[in-house]
């Protein structure tokens, strides 16, 4: 079927799998290889056809989308695709999290792996028994946080607005969404009951910073997580005031990267705290229903309605991003609230996080 000659109708978000699967099913995209569309995905060739810029010089304005029935059905997906994307920028999750994994449940039961082998060192004799490792469910669940906006806007508020524009304001909902999921993750971290490392003197020192690297024998220290007054602390280290990398902070404002870590600030980190961990074993974010938008019964999406069009309702749900701790033998140790720093090595238990 030609991308132009598709049907669309807002019962397509009603599909099993979402509004894109439901969309590349009648138009896939492995038909379009080559051409002015390849690279492109459904929606994003519905847009074409409609002649809706979303982004850029010349960009439409929202009443672009309502020209017509058909039009008017892509705009949840834009909606869902502007709130996500802001969420993405803010890149902080992606840099403490191992793993992904979508459930379609409101809760979800994780794995346990013993890895208490004994001597690994030893070679295994002839005959002997090899050394197991049980990977075992976790005897608690992680329960599923909703985080939402309702978007209230007229019509005529919005209908000449640009949409580049209006993916600013959507972005901000994103952003708060992953703040809402950092603060979540930050909470996960903290529950799992680790050893605290506390510094020598008032403030954190480069020594202390060394003993933190030391704990991580069988794992890399590679993310630093630190309260807003922590962060200024390491940063303001005698040692770490190198002219190169305090040049590349003052230019672009990345933050300098004590012993190889990457060093990340969060008000979500309780004062007085460092979380130091290996995000390769740190945290599985669960996740359910991504980030769906929807539009209210009682209102329609197309030219002959559209001062109609009262409010917009946009619900983005998704899990709880971030608390679904791996088990606890794969993962390494963090500190708890109002130790300076944290560290040290992962403690097998069977006991779920």
């Amino acid at each position: 079927m030609n991308y132009q000659s598709v049907k669309l109708d807002k019962s397509m978000y009603k599909h099993e799998k979402g509004f894109l699967s439901c969309l590349e099913e009648l138009d896939p995209s492995a038909g379009y290889q080559s051409g002015p569309l390849s690279g492109l995905d459904a929606f994003e060739r519905q847009l074409s056809r409609f002649g809706i810029k979303v982004k850029g010089a010349g960009s439409s304005a929202i009443q672009k989308f309502f020209a017509t029935a058909d039009s008017a059905a892509p705009f949840p997906e834009y909606v869902s695709r502007a709130v996500a994307q802001g969420a993405k920028e803010s890149g902080v999750i992606d840099a403490i999290v191992a793993a992904r994994t979508n459930v379609s449940s409101l809760d979800y039961r994780s794995i346990v792996t013993d890895l208490d082998c004994g001597d690994i060192s030893a070679p295994i004799a002839e005959g002997a028994a090899i050394p197991e490792t049980n990977i075992t469910l976790s005897e608690s669940l992680v329960k599923l946080k909703k985080r939402g906006r309702v978007l209230n806007a007229s019509y005529e508020a919005i209908k000449f607005q640009r949409i580049d524009v209006f993916s600013v304001a959507l972005g901000q909902i994103g952003s708060y969404i992953a703040k809402a999921h950092l603060k979540d993750a930050v909470a996960t971290l903290l529950a799992g009951s680790p050893e605290q490392l506390a510094p020598a003197g008032a403030k954190v020192a480069y020594g202390d910073l060394l003993s933190l690297w030391g704990l991580f024998e069988d794992f890399e220290l590679n993310t630093l997580l630190a309260a807003t007054d922590m962060a200024v602390d390491i940063l303001s280290i005698g040692e770490l005031k190198d002219p190169v990398m305090g040049l590349g902070f003052q230019k672009t404002g990345a933050m300098v990267t004590p012993l190889g870590a990457r060093l990340v600030r969060s008000s979500a980190v309780p004062a007085g705290t460092v979380i130091a961990l290996d995000k390769r074993f740190a945290l599985e974010m669960v996740s359910a229903g991504g980030v769906p938008a929807a539009a209210p019964e009682g209102g329609t999406q197309h030219a002959g309605h559209r001062e109609n069009i009262e409010r917009l309702f946009a619900l983005f749900r998704s899990g709880r991003r971030g608390a679904g701790a791996l088990p606890p033998a794969l993962r390494p140790g963090r500190r708890t609230a109002g130790a300076p720093a944290a560290a040290g090595g992962p403690k097998p238990r069977r006991r779920g996080p």
